[in-house]
């Protein structure tokens, strides 16, 4: 009986602990102390949700910005725990971080990467600004650091700033592979922004770049659409005028990269090019029609690379229901996959 009683006091001894320490840190003890602060935010952003008018709104959200920031400064500053390895405190490194959320947020999107990129600079200077005031209370006067001081801040502020372009640094790249994902078909061992966790490929065995697939492969079946069973001499002009830069299959790649690459901005390194040859001298009628994607952008590889299909287009005698010869038809037939060459496309025949 011993043993359960001095179990049920230790319980419940532990159990009142936790409720003094929670009624301690959620009432304050006087009126002037930062859980008034965050009392009075909470409030101001229930009010502004209320509010009807969007300027009143706003201006009561601001306020409920200023208590939390204030709320939160205080509180972390009454028992401040510093960063292993700095001068900032952890205080500092929170209340910078809603500095920059209040600062560079926006309703849409309050965690953007303005908001990420100035929070380190943001946090060393509100741990530097205690340095230029002395006393406490309504009793502060300012002051310049002391000699020891002034090279801590720099040192802090520096180091912070150059945290904050490194994530720059990050969000930028990011947002290239985004908008040019072709770049990361390209070889990058040696790149010290971009790392691969994958093991390193020779670029003639990467897989082949999306975008470049997905141009022929919108491509192929119009030009199939154009040529197949269609009256041989109107198929050849196409063929022998395929060789232009201006030619219609060019025309008609740049519309499929403007409409399937819409939403990236490497579109503009994309191009379609066609190559015509004679498969047999004896046969002159036969030809190899070759769709090329070709990739002008940024390249580790000198001469960039492309992606090709080939087809083969030949006549055949078309017949009417009768069994009479009408003339003749063209017949085509392509490569049922995409490949992909780290090399610069083939002249023009």
């Amino acid at each position: 009986m011993e043993i359960i009683k001095d179990f049920l006091v230790g319980t419940f001894k532990f159990i009142q602990d936790i409720l003094s320490g929670t009624q301690k840190l959620l009432l304050p003890t006087k009126a002037y102390s930062w859980q008034t602060l965050i009392y009075l935010s909470v409030f101001s952003w229930i009010m502004s949700s209320w509010a009807a008018s969007f300027f009143v709104q706003n201006m009561i959200a601001f306020c409920g910005w200023l208590f939390l920031i204030a709320g939160t400064a205080w509180y972390t500053t009454d028992n401040p725990v510093v960063v292993p390895g700095t001068s900032m405190p952890v205080g500092a490194l929170i209340t910078g971080g809603l500095v920059s959320l209040f600062a560079f947020g926006n309703e849409e999107n309050v965690l953007n990467p303005v908001s990420f990129v100035l929070w380190p600079t943001m946090s060393a200077l509100i741990t530097a600004i205690p340095e230029f005031f002395q006393g406490t209370g309504t009793n502060v006067n300012t002051q310049i650091p002391k000699p020891e001081a002034r090279q801590k801040i720099i040192v802090l502020i520096a180091s912070s700033m150059l945290i904050s372009c490194w994530l720059q640094a990050y969000f930028i790249v990011d947002n290239w592979v985004k908008q040019y994902p072709s770049l990361l078909t390209d070889n990058l061992d040696n790149s010290a922004l971009v790392i691969k966790l994958s093991p390193p490929e020779d670029l003639t065995t990467k897989k082949i770049p999306k975008n470049g697939a997905i141009i022929l492969n919108k491509l192929v079946p119009v030009i199939i659409t154009q040529i197949d069973d269609q009256p041989w001499s109107q198929v050849e002009r196409i063929l022998k005028n395929a060789r232009a830069k201006d030619s219609e299959i060019s025309k008609l790649g740049r519309r499929i990269i403007e409409t399937e690459l819409a939403a990236y901005e490497e579109r503009d390194f994309w191009r379609v090019e066609a190559r015509v040859n004679s498969i047999n001298p004896n046969s002159p009628d036969v030809y190899k029609l070759s769709l090329l994607s070709i990739w002008s952008g940024p390249s580790s590889n000198k001469e960039r690379y492309y992606l090709q299909r080939s087809c083969q287009v030949e006549p055949v005698a078309s017949s009417s229901s009768s069994g009479s010869e009408v003339g003749r038809k063209a017949e085509i037939e392509c490569d049922s996959k995409n490949f992909f060459f780290a090399d610069s496309p083939p002249p023009q025949g």
